[in-house]
């Protein structure tokens, strides 16, 4: 069994390392917010004061927070891991944050003797807590073998997509293809509501066709039954959305629809609903159309 230290317990981090904990592996865990923790501690897990701590504790250090700045933080700031943490050991960021970043990260780390790999994960809190994520990596092969087994115990998904950096360029592409759908799902179910179908059964008949998708069929009931609940939060898909666009004007690429999608959660951000599940996407194209969904 290994010696983990867990940083960022919230709300996919804290059923990750509850299976790492089931799992019969020793983690120390840490949160700014300690609710994560205390609840940890009753499955098993040793609570720190620091992430300086739980990287003197732990031989691989996961990180699970929610952005670029974080990461650094976590990392670099005052107790942060670099102060705590041996050559040797492995630091895993299963984060979503910037490619780019997470090269710098990963060469720092480097000078320490410390290796990385990046590991962003899909599928949500009901991924997380039914240990189905799919976990996309970026590091070397010989590191990413001595984690698989961890990565098994959270996730189904699991492929190493190349070196430092490219776990967390996949991921962007995740995010844009799912807001994509997202969009696109609204528009359709809208656009069949605004006709006067019923949108359920259309719905249900598209799902056995070739539009058929996962965003059709879970956020497609969500917007039908106006249940926004998280799930995944509208601002943490804009933090990630911001990354695609900031990697793309960085290599001269357009992604126009991506900057259609982020202008909508922007609307519904600015509306309110930052914390709204991503799928309430649609009250945005609601608001344009002066309809709701079965409206």
């Amino acid at each position: 069994m290994a010696n983990l230290g867990f940083i960022g317990v919230g709300i996919m981090g804290k059923p990750m390392a509850g299976h790492l904990i089931k799992a019969g592996n020793t983690v120390y865990a840490y949160d700014v917010v300690p609710a994560g923790v205390e609840e940890l501690v009753k499955l098993g897990a040793t609570a720190c004061d620091s992430n300086k701590e739980v990287a003197q504790k732990g031989d691989i250090v996961i990180v699970m927070v929610p952005d670029t700045p974080d990461v650094e933080k976590v990392l670099f700031g005052h107790n942060g891991v670099v102060e705590g943490i041996s050559p040797g050991k492995i630091v895993v960021d299963m984060s979503s944050i910037s490619p780019v970043a997470t090269k710098e990260f990963a060469r720092a780390l480097a000078e320490k003797g410390v290796e990385m790999i990046d590991a962003p994960v899909s599928g949500g809190q009901v991924g997380a807590e039914n240990a189905a994520l799919t976990i996309m990596v970026g590091g070397k092969q010989e590191v990413f073998d001595k984690v698989k087994p961890l990565f098994d115990l959270m996730g189904k998904n699991i492929t190493l997509v190349g070196g430092n950096g490219d776990g967390q360029t996949c991921k962007v592409a995740n995010q844009i293809i799912v807001a994509l759908n997202i969009e696109a799902v609204g528009e359709a179910l809208l656009l069949a509501s605004k006709l006067g179908a019923d949108p359920e059964k259309v719905r249900t008949a598209l799902m056995g066709g070739f539009a058929s998708s996962r965003i059709l069929e879970i956020h497609g009931e969500r917007m039908i039954k106006r249940t926004f609940d998280p799930g995944f939060r509208v601002r943490l898909h804009q933090k990630d959305l911001n990354l695609a666009l900031s990697a793309a004007r960085s290599a001269g690429l357009f992604l126009p629809n991506t900057a259609t999608a982020q202008e909508l959660f922007n609307a519904v951000a600015a509306d309110g609903g930052s914390d709204l599940d991503h799928s309430a996407m649609v009250q945005a194209l609601e608001k344009m159309a002066n309809h709701k969904l079965g409206g």
